[in-house]
């Protein structure tokens, strides 16, 4: 059994506890879960650093670290992928809270191969681009999707309306210091929309939650962790709850689970306005905060 260094939560820097073990079926190695008992922050404490390694063509293919995860599929396939449920509810939460428009500047941090931006676009936002790095650059590249290189990213401070982070602060073991990066890039009133798993239906079970694919999610956080991280990074954390779009998220992140790429027959008998509140209910994703950029 592996020892503990103790380390300190990265958000609040109190003391944290053991909570657990978890073997990745994947690698095969062992990862050690802590959480801080004083804002209930969970982590991977030895979480690996290969990145080149971990993010490589094989993880954007499904053959990698998460099997559910597979975005050249979906951009090959995207009048039937399911992605486009979440695609369409993240369009439809913030469009419900932003005005948006051809002018809208909007950035999806962490793209991966670029789907959202497209989507975005093709609603009329003419300024979406992406920001993403490592293997998914080329293929950015390769499909012509609008993105910003780091050295762009960087001429771009204070210049957004609204910034997406779509399943990026799990995988960081610096939440702060990467929010604090997306707070600098938008002007003071632009929103943050992000997703990431709800630990706290989880808290006393969290090796056995499935959001925990160690080798890659290294970070979880309950709503008013994740409130607590995005006020030390300068935004002023809000709470709207389950807003019209959250069905279709709710509905892409259950048949992804499922494992089901497709949107077929069987998924659409199911009446998802009713689905997707109950799934909401127990496993509260939309509990989660938005930020609001402080001036």
């Amino acid at each position: 059994m592996m020892q503990s260094t103790a380390p300190t939560c990265a958000i609040c820097h109190s003391g944290t506890e053991a909570v657990g073990f978890k073997t990745s079926s994947w690698s095969g190695k062992e990862f050690e879960l802590r959480r801080c008992p004083s804002c209930n922050f969970a982590f991977v404490a030895n979480p690996r650093l290969d990145y080149d390694a971990l993010y490589d063509d094989a993880y954007y293919s499904g053959r990698g670290a998460d099997p559910l995860v597979d975005y050249m599929d979906e951009i090959e396939h995207p009048e039937t992928t399911i992605r486009q449920f979440e695609w369409r509810g993240i369009w439809r939460v913030v469009s419900g809270m932003v005005k948006t428009g051809s002018t809208t500047r909007w950035l999806d941090y962490g793209c991966g191969v670029g789907g959202l931006v497209d989507f975005v676009r093709n609603q009329g936002v003419a300024q979406a681009v992406g920001f993403d790095q490592g293997w998914s650059l080329s293929q950015l590249r390769q499909r012509g999707v609008p993105h910003l290189t780091p050295d762009e990213l960087d001429r771009q401070r204070g210049t957004f309306d609204v910034v997406t982070a779509i399943e990026v602060v799990e995988h960081v073991s610096d939440p702060v210091s990467e929010l604090s990066k997306m707070r600098a890039l938008l002007r003071p009133g632009g929103l943050l929309f992000l997703t990431t798993g709800n630990a706290a239906p989880y808290r006393d079970r969290l090796s056995r939650w499935r959001y925990v694919v160690p080798d890659v999610h290294v970070s979880f956080f309950e709503p008013q962790t994740l409130a607590l991280a995005l006020d030390r990074a300068g935004f002023d954390a809000a709470f709207p709850g389950y807003q019209p779009g959250w069905d279709d998220i709710i509905r892409f992140k259950v048949l992804k689970s499922a494992g089901i790429r497709r949107d077929t027959l069987p998924s659409r008998v199911v009446p998802w306005t009713l689905a997707s509140r109950i799934v909401d209910l127990r496993l509260r994703p939309s509990a989660h905060p938005v930020g609001w950029a402080r001036g």
